[in-house]
C-alpha cells in the first residue's frame, strides 16, 4: 500500500510542498526568534542613502592661462530629511542656527517673516518692496504700471506700455538706468508682491490679507505644532530650518543644504555634538571663487540662486539642475553656462541611524565644467582698472596724475569735477578682433555672489543717489550698456567720408570762429572759450589736430563757410550716415554677453529724429489730455476716444500744418478754444517743428553731437578699423574651451565680418596721420611728451545737459520754498487739492510731481528751470579713444568718463594702457627682450 503511494505522483508532490514549507517556517522561526534581536538592531542601524555629490564648476582663464574663476572646497550642512522625526527637528534646528550665530557663519534663511528689535512682525516681502519704493521715491505708488509711468516720465524714456513687446522694451531700457526694476511687465505685479502669494498659496493660505503676525502664528500652531516652551524668536529660528525641509517635498533621502561654506569651528562643534543632530551630517563641496577679486568683475558676470520664474523653468523643469544649484547670472558665467556647468555625481552609501558612514556601495564621480580660455590679459586688466581709478580721484581732487610716462594736473579751467565717478575703458586686438581688456568703474567682487549675496552686501551695490542715472553703480556694465555721444572722436569720420567723396585731404577751410544759422550759433570751442581766437586756414590733417569745429561744420553741410560757397564736392548727411553704418555703429559688435545684451546704439537719421519727437508727442499728449478739456456743448469723450484723436494728431506729423489749421482741427475734435490753442502751440511749435531734419542737426551732427549714440565697445571697434586698413571684426572674448582631461572642444578664430568698402584705403592713412598729430601737436600734446612709443589719439566731449537730481528731492524742495515765494503750509494743503481733483492720475502718489505741482500753482510765475535753479550742473562727458603703435597698430582703445569735462583727461588712462601692453612696465627680470621685440614691431 505505501508503495502504491510513493508511486502516485500527486501523494509525492504534497510530500515536497510539505518538506519546503517545514524548511521555510524553520528559517522564519530561525530569522525571527534566535537571531531576531540582531536583524532588528542591523535594520534600525543601518539605511542606505543617495547622495548627490556636484561638480566643480568649469574655470576660466585668461589668454595665458591664468586663473580668473576656479573652485575650492568647503564645508557645507546638510539634513537628510527622512532621517529627522518630528520630535527632533524642532531641537535639531534650533541647535544649528545657534552653532551658526555662534561662529559667524551665514546659513539660508528663506523664511519671509521676521521680528524686529521691538518684538514686531514683518514680512520680508514687503520690507524689500519699501526699501525699493522709497530708495527711488516712489512711497505711495501701489501698483507696477504706476512705477513704470512715474520712472519714463522721471528720465524721459519713450515707449508703449499697452503691449507686451512694448512694455518688455521699456523694461530693458529702465534695466539699464537700475540694476533692477522689481515688475513683472505681464501681470504688471510687484516681483514681491508676487512671491508673497505663492508664499501663501505653498501653505495653502488663501487669505493673502493676513498680517505677519497672523501668518506666522498659523503655521507656529497648526503647521509645524511648535511648543509654547520655545520663545518667538526661537520658533522663527527652527522655522527657517522647517521652511528649507518643506522645499524639498516628498525627496525624502536628498539632503537638504542648510549652509554653505561654514567655518571649521561651525564643523567641530556639529561632529562633536553629532548624537544630539541625528540627519545632519557635513558634505565638502566645491565653491566658486575668484582669486582676483574685482578684476574683470563685469567679465565674468557673477552667480547666484535660481529664483526667477525663467530659471525656474529652464534649469530646474528642463535641465534637471537641482533647486538648490548656484547658476550664472550674467557675463561670461552665464553665456557659457553650459560649458561651465559638470555633471553631477552621486554615491550610495550605508549610514546607521545616526548619520554615520558605515559602507560605500557605489560611487559615480562628478565630471567637472569645462574650462574657458578667454582673450583678455589679466594684466593688462589690472591695469586699465588700476588707471581709471587713479585718475577718476585726481579728476575729483583737482590733483597731479603721476607715472613715469607722464605727469599731469588733472584741473583745467573747468575746475574740479567732483562727480567723476564712473568711466570706461575697452581695449581690442585690431588684427583679430579679440577682447584685450574691459574695464569698468566702480566695479565689485564676484566673491560676493558664490554662495548666494547677502542682503547687505547687495544694498552695498546700490547708488546712493538712485534717482541720478550718471551715480556710481557697480553692477553696471558701462562698457557694453552705456550709449551717448561720442563729441570730436567722431570727426574722424566725418573727415574719412569727405576725403573718399573727393576732397582734398589738404585743402583748406578759414575758420571765422563761428557760423549763423537762423538765431543760433556754432561756434568752434577755441571762440567758445570767449577769447574770440581762431585757427586760421586748416586742412583735415590740422583739422582733426585742433578738433576744429568749424571745419566739420562746413563738411557736414557740404559748404565753406570761410569763403562763402560751396565745397569743391557734393556732401550731405546721408554720406555719413552711409559710412557710420559700415563701421558698425548701429550694430553690436558680437561680444559674447548676453546679460546684460550690448546696446546697439544709434546713428542719427530723419526717420529716427521723426520716431523719437511722435514718441514724445504721444506721450505728452495722453498725460495732458482730458475729458474737461472738451467744449461744454458737447459731449465728454471717453479716455480711448481721446485715445482715437492723439493717434490721430501723430499722423499729422509728416504733413506739419500750420498751426491755425491744427487749431481748427482741434476745434473740431471739440476741444474748447483755450485748450485748443494751448494745444495747437504745443503741438505745431514743440513737436512737429522739431520732427524735420534742420541745418542745425547736420551741425550738431558733423562733430558728434545731437542724436549718437555709441558705447565704449563700439568706439574701440571704429578705431580698430581705422587703424587695421578697413577689416570689420566680430569683437571677441573667447580663445577656447578645454575639457576636463585638456582635449580642446572649441577653438574660436578670428571672424572677419566685413572689409569695409572704400574707394581708396589709403585714405584712412590721411585721418590716422591727423591722429597722430593730436597726440604730438594738438589737443592731447601734454599727455605723451614723455612717451617713447608713437600713437594716434583722438579727444572728445559728449554734452550732457540738465542738473542732477538731489538724493531727497523733496527736501530740496522744502529747503528753497521761500525762494520760490511759497510756504510750506500752503503746498501741503494744494497737495490735497491735487490729489482730489484728480484721484484716477497714477503720478498723484509721487511726492516729488506732487510738490512741484503745488508750488507752480500757488506761483504761476514759476517753471520748472525755476524749480532746478538751485541743483548742481550735469558736466560734460569725456571721451578719449586711438590705437597704438601709430605706425603699426596692434591695439584700440576707447576710454569714456563720465561727467570727465575734458576728453582730454582720458588720455593718461590710454597712456598707462599702451605701456602696459607694450611691456615698458617690465622691470629688469629677463623679459626685457620681449619689451624690445615690441618696440620693434
Amino acid at each position: 500500500m505505501i508503495f502504491k503511494k510513493l508511486k502516485d505522483r500527486y501523494f509525492f508532490t504534497g510530500v515536497i510542498f510539505t518538506l519546503i514549507f517545514a524548511i521555510i517556517l524553520l528559517r522564519v522561526a530561525t530569522l525571527m526568534i534566535v537571531n531576531g534581536e540582531s536583524y532588528r538592531e542591523q535594520a534600525e542601524n543601518r539605511i542606505i542613502k543617495s547622495i548627490r555629490l556636484p561638480a566643480p564648476r568649469g574655470e576660466i582663464r585668461d589668454r595665458y592661462g591664468r586663473l580668473l574663476a576656479g573652485s575650492r572646497p568647503s564645508y557645507t550642512v546638510q539634513i537628510m530629511k527622512s532621517q529627522v522625526v518630528d520630535e527632533e527637528i524642532n531641537n535639531v534646528a534650533l541647535k544649528l542656527i545657534n552653532i551658526f550665530e555662534a561662529n559667524g557663519d551665514q546659513y539660508e534663511d528663506e523664511f519671509p517673516i521676521i521680528l524686529d528689535e521691538n518684538g514686531k512682525f514683518h514680512f520680508t516681502f514687503d520690507m524689500a518692496l519699501d526699501e525699493w519704493k522709497e530708495r527711488v521715491d516712489l512711497v505711495g505708488v501701489d501698483t507696477g504700471l504706476e512705477a513704470y509711468q512715474i520712472l519714463m516720465e522721471r528720465y524721459g524714456l519713450e515707449g508703449n506700455l499697452s503691449n507686451l513687446d512694448g512694455a518688455l522694451a521699456v523694461q530693458a531700457e529702465l534695466h539699464r538706468q537700475f540694476e533692477t526694476v522689481p515688475v513683472s511687465v505681464k501681470t504688471w505685479k510687484f516681483t514681491q508682491e508676487a512671491l508673497k502669494e505663492q508664499w501663501f498659496q505653498s501653505y495653502y493660505m488663501q487669505e493673502y490679507d493676513l498680517t505677519a503676525e497672523e501668518a506666522f502664528n498659523r503655521l507656529r500652531e497648526k503647521n509645524y505644532r511648535i511648543p509654547e516652551d520655545f520663545s518667538a524668536e526661537e520658533a522663527r529660528k527652527i522655522m527657517i530650518i522647517r521652511e528649507q525641509l518643506k522645499k524639498k517635498g516628498y525627496l525624502q533621502f536628498q539632503p537638504v543644504k542648510i549652509a554653505n561654506d561654514v567655518s571649521w569651528e561651525t564643523v567641530v562643534q556639529i561632529e562633536e555634538d553629532i548624537f544630539e543632530l541625528p540627519g545632519v551630517n557635513i558634505a565638502v563641496e566645491p565653491i566658486r571663487y575668484y582669486p582676483e577679486g574685482n578684476a574683470a568683475a563685469h567679465i565674468l558676470g557673477q552667480l547666484g540662486k535660481i529664483s526667477q520664474e525663467h530659471e525656474i523653468e529652464k534649469y530646474i523643469n528642463q535641465l534637471d539642475y537641482d533647486p538648490s544649484d548656484i547658476i550664472g547670472k550674467n557675463g561670461v558665467e552665464h553665456k557659457f553656462e553650459d560649458f561651465l556647468k559638470g555633471t553631477d555625481g552621486s554615491q550610495k552609501v550605508v549610514v546607521d541611524s545616526r548619520g554615520r558612514l558605515i559602507d560605500v556601495l557605489e560611487k559615480i564621480d562628478p565630471i567637472p565644467g569645462n574650462t574657458l580660455y578667454l582673450t583678455i590679459d589679466i594684466n593688462l586688466q589690472k591695469k586699465a582698472e588700476e588707471s581709471m581709478a587713479n585718475v577718476l580721484k585726481a579728476i575729483q581732487r583737482g590733483e597731479v596724475y603721476e607715472t613715469e610716462w607722464g605727469t599731469n594736473k588733472m584741473m583745467g579751467t573747468a575746475g574740479v569735477m567732483n562727480n567723476a565717478t564712473s568711466g570706461s575703458v575697452v581695449v581690442t586686438d585690431v588684427k583679430t578682433g579679440d577682447l584685450l581688456a574691459l574695464a569698468n568703474y566702480p566695479d565689485y567682487d564676484p566673491n560676493l555672489f558664490a554662495t548666494g549675496i547677502s542682503s547687505a552686501d547687495w544694498q552695498s551695490l546700490h547708488p546712493e543717489n538712485e534717482r541720478d542715472p550718471l551715480a556710481p553703480r557697480p553692477l553696471l556694465n558701462i562698457a557694453l550698456s552705456t550709449a551717448i555721444q561720442p563729441g570730436s572722436t567722431y570727426k574722424m569720420l566725418v573727415g574719412l567720408a569727405a576725403i573718399e567723396e573727393g576732397l582734398d585731404p589738404h585743402y583748406k577751410i578759414l575758420d571765422r570762429g563761428f557760423i549763423k544759422i537762423g538765431g543760433h550759433s556754432f561756434g568752434n570751442w577755441l571762440w567758445n572759450q570767449g577769447r574770440g581766437q581762431t585757427m586760421g586756414w586748416q586742412g583735415l590733417h590740422e583739422a582733426i589736430e585742433d578738433s576744429n569745429n568749424y571745419y566739420f561744420y562746413s563738411l557736414g553741410t557740404g559748404y565753406d563757410y570761410g569763403i562763402g560757397r560751396w565745397l569743391p564736392v557734393p556732401l550731405n548727411v546721408n554720406t555719413f550716415i552711409d559710412y557710420s553704418h559700415r563701421f558698425g555703429l548701429n550694430e553690436r559688435t558680437g561680444i559674447e554677453i548676453d546679460v546684460p545684451r550690448e546696446r546697439s546704439g544709434g546713428v542719427p537719421s530723419i526717420e529716427a529724429k521723426s520716431a523719437t519727437i511722435k514718441a514724445l508727442l504721444e506721450r505728452n499728449l495722453k498725460r495732458l489730455m482730458k475729458p474737461e478739456d472738451f467744449d461744454e456743448t458737447v459731449e465728454k469723450p471717453s479716455t480711448e476716444k481721446i485715445n482715437e484723436m492723439i493717434d490721430k494728431i501723430i499722423s499729422w506729423t509728416a504733413e506739419n500744418p500750420g498751426r491755425g489749421d491744427i487749431y481748427l482741427r482741434l476745434k473740431d475734435f471739440g476741444f474748447s478754444e483755450d485748450k485748443a490753442s494751448i494745444y495747437a502751440d504745443l503741438i505745431k511749435y514743440s513737436y512737429f517743428n522739431q520732427a524735420r531734419w534742420s541745418i542745425a542737426d547736420t551741425m550738431n551732427f558733423s562733430i558728434g553731437q545731437g542724436e549718437h549714440a555709441y558705447t565704449p565697445i563700439q568706439m574701440t571697434n571704429y578705431m580698430a578699423i581705422l587703424a587695421n586698413g578697413g577689416h570689420r571684426y566680430r569683437v571677441s572674448l573667447l580663445d577656447k574651451i578645454q575639457d576636463f582631461q585638456g582635449n580642446t572642444i572649441l577653438k574660436d578664430e578670428p571672424d572677419l565680418i566685413e572689409r569695409i568698402e572704400m574707394k581708396d584705403y589709403k585714405n584712412l592713412d590721411e585721418v590716422n596721420y591727423g591722429m597722430h598729430l593730436v597726440t604730438t601737436t594738438g589737443t592731447a600734446r601734454g599727455y605723451f611728451n614723455k612717451f617713447p612709443i608713437k600713437v594716434a589719439g583722438k579727444t572728445g566731449t559728449a554734452q550732457r545737459s540738465g542738473k542732477i537730481p538731489p538724493v531727497d528731492e523733496v527736501a530740496y524742495l522744502k529747503k528753497h520754498m521761500g525762494a520760490f515765494g511759497v510756504s510750506e503750509q500752503a503746498v501741503n494743503y494744494q497737495m490735497e487739492v491735487i490729489k482730489a481733483e484728480d484721484p484716477e492720475n497714477p503720478r498723484i502718489h509721487d511726492d516729488v510731481y506732487l510738490m512741484r505741482e503745488a508750488i507752480k500753482q500757488l506761483n504761476p510765475r514759476i517753471k520748472n528751470a525755476d524749480l532746478d535753479q538751485f541743483k548742481e550742473n550735469y558736466d560734460n562727458y569725456a571721451w578719449f579713444t586711438g590705437f597704438a603703435p601709430y605706425e603699426n597698430p596692434e591695439i584700440a582703445i576707447s576710454v569714456l568718463i563720465f561727467q570727465g569735462g575734458s576728453g582730454g583727461y582720458g588720455a593718461p588712462i590710454f597712456r598707462e594702457v599702451v605701456a602696459e601692453y607694450m611691456g615698458l612696465n617690465l622691470k629688469e627680470d629677463g623679459s626685457e627682450m620681449m619689451m624690445q621685440s615690441r618696440l620693434t614691431q
